[in-house]
């Protein structure tokens, strides 16, 4: 006779992209002169900048005959169809045919919402197909704008897993310890409206030698995640902020993107402070890597067994899930504001602990 154990759920992920804003990368890149190929939210996407700099965002396919628009040309202030020559501006629609007089009055396809912020480039999605609401908008770092600050250094990789993996690290307190070799003293995280918050005290050999390493980080939205991190290298003290953003390719990948800014040291020269924050960049990459291994054999677990000393990921999970329903059917608790805090170094209220007061 076998004993039962616990019984996993593990359902599909729901087939449904996330509404909020979802970072593209340094805005930029995208003013080359040429038009870029988004694969994301199941769908391809051309992204090119008009005459004025304004980075425009349209469906990939031509409805005419289907052809790739992100293969073809830029001109002035539309995308040239590399099929047949019809001519689309970034409202999505169709502003001439070169072999005929009369544009079709149905020549529209889909034109997506854009900001810029933070040098970067970010597009809305939303299923339902509103506009994205002012009290959602992306938060200015006043360190993008500083000369005491080094430019974005950011990589990206993709990663072939449903993103609610990635977003579950939020909350989960365990692991750092156990993958990244990043035992934790204190932790706490703060759900409330579209704002997830995490306050981690620890240390990290990597990233901040002996010294404990002080980690203040917030999801804004359902991907794009800012962390402000103090720590020390030897007798020195470093200033940096993460970015840890996400777009999903489809319900099983995303496209993820980490870069840092790091305050610069008095001292070193511009190429010396460029290449601390690239270091940054290459240990951020190598922990995601860690991550990656345990992805690529786990299973999804929608009913995960937890103890006492696990992070709050059912209160995370209950968060997350108002960006995957419609506005008006999501639930008062997912947007509720609920503390919860675990300290196993039993160190005093940290500095930074006003944050989670009301």
């Amino acid at each position: 006779m076998s004993v039962q154990g616990y019984k996993i759920e593990s359902r599909p992920p729901e087939a449904r992209y996330a509404r909020g804003w979802h970072c593209l990368g340094l805005a930029e890149s995208y003013r080359d002169g040429k038009p870029h190929t988004l694969d994301i939210f199941g769908t391809r996407l051309a992204a090119f900048a008009d005459s004025t700099g304004a980075i425009r965002v349209i469906d990939g396919h031509c409805p005419h005959m289907g052809a790739d628009l992100s293969t073809g040309t830029v001109q002035g202030d539309n995308l040239v169809c590399p099929f047949h020559g019809w001519q689309w501006g970034g409202d999505g629609g169709c502003k001439s045919i070169p072999y005929c007089k009369r544009v079709p009055p149905k020549a529209r396809i889909g034109a997506w919402e854009t900001c810029e912020q933070n040098h970067l480039l970010f597009i809305w999605h939303d299923p339902e197909g509103r506009p994205a609401p002012p009290d959602v908008a992306i938060p200015r770092i006043d360190a993008c704008f500083s000369d005491e600050w080094s430019d974005w250094a950011i990589d990206e990789m993709v990663i072939r897993t449903n993103c609610r993996e990635l977003v579950d690290n939020i909350s989960d307190m365990a692991h750092f310890g156990t993958v990244h070799g990043a035992p934790v003293d204190y932790f706490a995280n703060l759900f409330e409206a579209h704002k997830a918050t995490q306050l981690m005290i620890g240390r990290s050999a990597r990233l901040s030698g002996d010294a404990q390493l002080t980690a203040l980080s917030t999801y804004f939205g359902p991907a794009y995640h800012i962390t402000d991190m103090s720590g020390h290298m030897g007798d020195q003290e470093i200033h940096s902020v993460l970015l840890n953003c996400h777009v999903p390719i489809d319900l099983n990948s995303f496209v993820l993107r980490y870069g840092v800014l790091v305050k610069k040291i008095p001292g070193l020269s511009e190429e010396q402070n460029r290449a601390m924050a690239q270091a940054y960049v290459e240990q951020a990459r190598q922990a995601f890597y860690e991550d990656v291994a345990i992805w690529d054999s786990k299973i999804r677990i929608d009913n995960p067994l937890l103890c006492e000393g696990d992070g709050p990921i059912y209160q995370m999970r209950e968060w997350y899930q108002q960006f995957y329903t419609d506005v008006e059917q999501v639930r008062p608790s997912s947007v509720a504001r609920r503390v919860v805090e675990l300290n196993p170094g039993n160190i005093d209220p940290p500095v930074l602990r006003h944050v989670f007061e009301g």
